[in-house]
């Protein structure tokens, strides 16, 4: 599992609110569909893409565009006519440019570069599972602390925002749910099992909902990120393993990871957020990119697709009283700074070195408007090694691990993040995964508290309970004598913690 990136907060007004809005007019709309320019021997020998089409929200327009969706030899798998997103298969190597000419499409595109037949996480490293001998050590150091979690010991993340202390004023309400947009929970969990919401849980690869019973759980125990999220957020306080930073909220698993490759394709996200948004789900937790593209720029017609609907969906979801929070990403990128190398995407073929501008090239759906990104902490409150920053860009941070350079005083020693895993077992993982959960749970703490709060309330609150320890004097972490990033901002705000660390204690109080 690998990756995730950005965020930028007064610099995105301009080029993501208008290329995202504004530029929702950025490809003219012909008169009618061109007719087909592949012959129907071509499109019957090539392999299916998959599609998003954008088009006006009107149930006219998109009657007319499944029209030519039809006659440039797409398929529809489905429509959201709410935000006027179609979800297109097609054979014909040229349906990507045939439809933008289409009345009414206002943009679309490939979300793949290979055809339809591991992965777009930002948790850093392989896990590192807890042994038997391991968790009694841990156990008896836990039960020295009255009213601890077995495994608590080791959770030096709940103790650095105040969280264990939090959750015997408020754990949270049982009216709030996060939902984990991920590769799968496993609520058959002890730990999970008595805060799951089944009824806010479904399977959307494909870009459509499979709300069957345990659709939603991973495919395989290779497939844990989304289980070790969710029990940062809601492990319960049961006596069993570890607890959550809101351990009395409801946590759901909406399932987006392609099962032959691991992707976080995009028509996979629209189906999560509009799902979400639709089944009264509080706030959403985003610990991934977007794939394939790192980045996706805006003068490219498939990425402009891909950002266009996926912003469709969260805002939609925004509107509608759903609060989104992602994971800045694991590079080291300054997304402030004026150009970036990305020699990653696409990811599910082969990748070209291109640089970009993080102004007008996007991490999706991290630096979309109105989401909150989340930068990695360690147990020193410093910077993880590994964390993506940038001044405007960071809203908050919060524990993510730092294995190398920060460690805890535990039974462990350990200082990534321990949390669930299926199965019923329990990891250490680190990464700024780790840290949007954090900062998801404490969210759901000030929801439970300000149940009237609004996303961008929401959003306030959470920023003005964050504790901001300022740029450090120096951020040479491997000694070598050259700064490992530049920290830029006041005490404030600033490129390392945006706001400060999220509070939980305070967030109660």
């Amino acid at each position: 599992m690998a990756h995730l990136r950005s965020r930028r907060r007064l610099a995105l007004a301009v080029p993501v609110v208008l290329s995202l809005t504004a530029s929702l007019g950025f490809l003219p709309a012909a008169a009618s569909a061109t007719p087909r320019t592949a012959s129907a021997e071509q499109a019957a020998d090539a392999p299916a893409l998959a599609y998003v089409v954008n088009t006006e929200v009107d149930r006219r327009t998109i009657a007319s565009v499944k029209r030519a969706i039809a006659a440039a030899g797409g398929t529809v798998v489905v429509t959201y006519d709410k935000i006027g997103v179609i979800v297109v298969h097609s054979a014909n190597p040229g349906f990507g440019g045939e439809i933008r000419e289409a009345r009414g499409v206002v943009s679309a595109g490939a979300t793949r570069t290979a055809p339809l037949t591991r992965a777009g996480t930002t948790d850093e490293g392989a896990a590192d599972y807890v042994t038997a001998a391991e968790a009694a050590r841990t156990e008896a150091a836990s039960a020295r602390t009255p009213g601890s979690e077995p495994l608590e010991a080791d959770q030096w993340d709940l103790r650095a925002i105040g969280a264990d202390k939090a959750a015997k004023i408020n754990p949270g309400s049982d009216k709030v749910t996060v939902a984990v947009i991920d590769t799968g929970v496993d609520d058959t969990h002890p730990d999970l099992a008595p805060n799951f919401s089944a009824s806010q849980s479904a399977n959307c690869v494909g870009g459509k909902a499979d709300t069957s019973e345990g659709a939603w759980r991973p495919y395989t125990d290779d497939d844990y990120h989304g289980t070790h999220v969710a029990g940062e957020i809601a492990a319960a306080r049961n006596g069993i393993g570890v607890a959550g930073v809101a351990p009395g909220v409801k946590v759901s698993g909406i399932k987006v990871s392609d099962p032959d490759n691991g992707l976080f394709y995009p028509e996979n996200v629209v189906c999560a957020f509009v799902f979400a948004a639709d089944h009264g789900v509080e706030i959403t937790n985003n610990s991934y990119y977007v794939d394939p593209w790192l980045y996706n720029c805006m003068d490219d017609p498939d990425q402009k697709a891909i950002v266009d609907a996926v912003n469709r969906a969260q805002l939609y979801a925004q509107r509608k009283g759903t609060l989104h929070l992602a994971s800045a990403g694991n590079s080291n990128h300054d997304l402030d700074s004026d150009a970036i190398v990305d020699d990653s995407s696409p990811d599910d073929s082969t990748p070209v070195t291109r640089t970009i501008d993080p102004h007008e090239c996007f991490d999706v759906p991290t630096q979309l408007p109105g989401i909150v990104t989340v930068s990695a902490t360690g147990v020193h409150d410093l910077k993880s090694y590994y964390s993506t920053y940038g001044k405007g860009v960071v809203d908050v941070a919060a524990p993510g691990g730092d294995r190398r350079y920060q460690l805890p005083d535990t039974p462990s020693k350990d200082g990534r993040i321990l949390s669930t895993m299926p199965n019923g077992e329990y990891a250490f993982l680190q990464g700024t995964s780790m840290a949007s959960p954090h900062a998801a749970g404490v969210a759901a703490l000030l929801k439970s508290k300000h149940p009237w709060a609004s996303p961008a309330v929401l959003q306030t609150l959470l920023k003005a309970q964050a504790n901001n320890p300022g740029c450090p004097e120096s951020y040479d972490q491997d000694g070598d004598g050259t700064q490992d990033a530049t920290c830029e901002g006041g005490d404030r705000v600033n490129g390392f913690y945006g706001f400060g660390i999220v509070d939980a204690l305070r967030a109660v109080k």
